[in-house]
C-alpha cells in the first residue's frame, strides 16, 4: 500500500515541518472533542423540540372539547362471541405504592354503537386474568395490531365451543357499559394488566361495532414544555461547543506545512479547487480506499453538522451585518478542504495514494480547496441566492449527480446523493462512472486515463464551486463551464476573461 495507510503518521525529512508539541495537539483534540459533543447535542435537542412541538399541535389541535385526544370511529366486525384487546401492560412490575401511581396517568374513553341497526352492545375493561377466565373455552377473536391509515386490524383466532353468559352479569369488570344506541365508558387508568371487550349484550355470535377510542392526560402539556424547555438547553449548549470548537479548529496553526503550489492564490472564481494525480498510483488500493477513509467520514459527518450550524449562523450575521465573521468563515473552508482530500483519495478522483491528513488547515497535500474571503457580502442576496438563484446550477447538478439535489447547506452533509462530500455523487451520477471506469484503468494497465482525470476534475470544481456559493461564502455567481485539469491556469483565466 506503499504511501497510504501508514502515512497516517506522515514523517517528514529535512526538518521542514515539525510535529506538534504535546500542548498544541492536546488544544486541537480539545477543539475537536468540542466540536463533536456540540454537533451531538444539536442533534438530540433538535429532536427534542421537534417532539416538543408534535405534542403541542396535538394538545392545541387535535384534543376535542373534553380535552380526549381520539382515533377515528371504525367499524370492527367478528362472527365469534367477542373481540378482545389483551396484554394492556400498565405497570404491573411496579409497586402498588410507586409515586407514578400519584399522578393520574391517563383517562380511557371509549364509545361504540351497533355497526347494523340499534342491537344492544356491550364494552367492557377487565383485568386480563379475569377476561381470560371468562372466555376459556368461548370462541372469540384477540386483536393483534392496528393500523388507521388506511385502518385494518389482525386477530388471532381463539376455538371453543361454550356460549359465554351474558357480559353484563359478571362483576369483574373494572368499567362497563351496555345497551342500544351509543355506549360510552370512561377508565381513569390503573395498575395492573387489562383486557378492553367488546361484544353483544346478550353474548350471541356476531360481533358487529362502530368503535372510537380517546385518551386524556394531565402529562401532555408537561411533556411538551419539558421536551421544549430541554430542546432548547440542549442546542444552546450546542452552539456554545460549536463556536469553541470552530474557533480552536479554525485559528491558524503554526504546525501546518505551507501548500505544495500556489495555485490557488488567483484564480476566475473565488473558490478554487485543485488535485495533482499522483504518477504510479497501486492498481488496486482504489477497490479499498473507501473502506481506509471510514475514520475521516466519520469526522466529517460532525462537520457537516457543524457546517449547517454555523452557516445559518453567518446567515444571520450576513443579513444583519453585511460581513461573515472570519472565524466562521475559516472553519467552513475548512470543512470543505478536508471534504475534498477525502474525495479527492477515496471517492471522486482516487487521485492520490496518499492518505489524507487530519486537519481543516492548509497541508502539503495533493488536493487543496480555498475560497477568497470576502469583505462584504450582500444583505439581500443572502435570501435568495441559495434556493432560487442557485436553481439552474442544482438542476445541472441534479443531471450530473444522478438526481436533483438540495443545497448541502441544509443537509447533514458528506452522505451518498448530495452535492459535496465524499460521496457527492451516487452510483447513478457522472462522477461515480468515470470514476469507476478509471479504477479500472488503472486496475488492468497501470494507468489513470489523463482525459478522464481532467473532467472528473471539472466536474469536482464546478460542484465546489457551487457549494460555496449556496453556503454564502461569496456573491459571485458560478460560472456554467467545466475548467479541467489539476488546476486553473492564470493565462488559461485571462484568456477568458478577455474572450467575455
Amino acid at each position: 500500500m506503499g504511501r497510504s495507510a501508514l502515512s497516517l503518521i506522515r514523517k517528514h525529512e529535512g526538518g521542514a515541518v515539525s510535529e506538534p508539541e504535546t500542548g498544541s495537539r492536546q488544544t486541537h483534540a480539545l477543539h475537536v472533542v468540542a466540536l463533536a459533543a456540540g454537533g451531538l447535542l444539536a442533534f438530540l435537542g433538535a429532536i427534542l423540540i421537534a417532539l416538543g412541538i408534535l405534542l403541542s399541535f396535538l394538545y392545541v389541535v387535535e384534543r376535542d372539547d373534553d380535552g380526549f385526544l381520539t382515533t377515528p370511529r371504525e367499524r370492527i366486525v367478528s362472527t365469534t362471541h367477542a373481540l378482545t384487546a389483551e396484554e394492556i401492560d400498565l405497570g404491573s412490575d411496579l409497586e402498588p405504592d410507586n409515586p407514578i401511581w400519584d399522578l393520574d396517568l391517563a383517562t380511557i374513553r371509549v364509545s361504540g354503537s351497533s355497526g347494523s341497526g340499534d342491537a344492544p352492545v356491550f364494552i367492557g375493561i377487565g383485568r386480563e386474568q379475569d377476561v381470560d377466565r371468562y372466555l376459556s373455552g368461548v370462541v372469540h377473536e384477540e386483536i393483534e395490531d392496528v393500523e388507521f391509515d388506511p385502518f385494518e386490524y389482525e386477530t388471532t383466532f381463539r376455538q371453543g365451543q361454550r356460549t359465554p353468559a351474558p357480559p353484563g352479569e359478571q362483576t369483574f369488570w373494572e368499567v362497563q357499559a351496555s345497551g342500544g344506541g351509543e355506549q360510552v365508558l370512561e377508565w381513569e387508568v390503573e395498575q395492573g394488566r387489562w383486557a378492553l371487550v367488546l361484544m353483544n349484550a346478550d353474548g350471541s355470535l356476531g360481533v358487529d361495532q362502530r368503535v372510537e377510542v380517546g385518551v386524556k392526560t394531565k402529562l401532555l402539556l408537561t411533556g411538551t414544555l419539558v421536551l421544549l424547555g430541554l430542546g432548547t438547553v440542549l442546542l444552546l449548549a450546542s452552539l456554545a461547543l460549536v463556536v469553541f470548537g470552530v474557533r480552536g479548529l479554525g485559528a491558524p496553526s503554526r504546525d501546518t506545512a505551507a501548500p505544495r503550489t500556489s495555485a490557488l492564490e488567483e484564480g476566475p472564481y473565488p473558490a478554487r479547487l485543485e488535485g495533482t494525480l499522483d504518477k504510479g498510483l497501486s492498481r488496486g488500493l482504489w477497490l479499498v480506499k473507501w473502506l481506509l477513509a471510514i475514520p475521516h467520514f466519520l469526522i466529517l459527518i460532525v462537520l457537516w453538522v457543524a457546517f449547517w450550524v454555523v452557516t445559518v449562523i453567518a446567515f444571520f450575521a450576513i443579513l444583519f451585518t453585511g460581513r461573515y465573521p472570519r472565524g466562521l468563515f475559516d472553519f467552513n473552508v475548512g470543512v470543505m478542504r478536508w471534504t475534498w482530500r477525502v474525495a479527492f483519495y477515496a471517492t471522486s478522483a482516487i487521485g492520490t495514494d496518499e492518505y489524507p491528513p487530519f486537519t481543516l488547515q492548509k497541508a502539503d497535500y495533493p488536493a487543496d480547496f480555498d475560497v477568497a474571503y470576502p469583505d462584504r457580502l450582500s444583505r439581500g442576496l443572502v435570501l435568495i441566492k441559495w434556493w432560487l438563484l442557485a436553481i439552474p446550477h442544482y438542476l445541472v447538478l441534479g443531471v450530473v449527480g444522478g438526481g436533483l439535489q438540495w443545497p448541502a447547506v441544509w443537509s447533514v452533509g458528506s452522505i451518498p446523493d448530495s452535492p459535496q462530500g465524499p460521496f457527492w455523487g451516487g452510483p447513478t451520477s457522472l462522477v461515480f462512472v468515470l470514476v469507476i471506469i478509471a479504477g479500472a484503468a488503472l486496475l488492468f494497465t497501470g494507468r489513470y486515463p489523463r482525459g478522464i482525470f481532467d473532467f472528473v476534475m471539472g466536474l469536482n470544481r464546478w460542484v465546489f464551486r457551487v457549494q460555496a456559493y449556496v453556503s454564502l461564502m461569496t456573491d459571485e455567481y458560478p460560472p456554467f463551464r467545466l475548467d479541467q485539469g489539476p488546476r486553473e491556469s492564470r493565462d488559461h483565466n485571462s484568456e477568458l476573461r478577455g474572450a467575455e
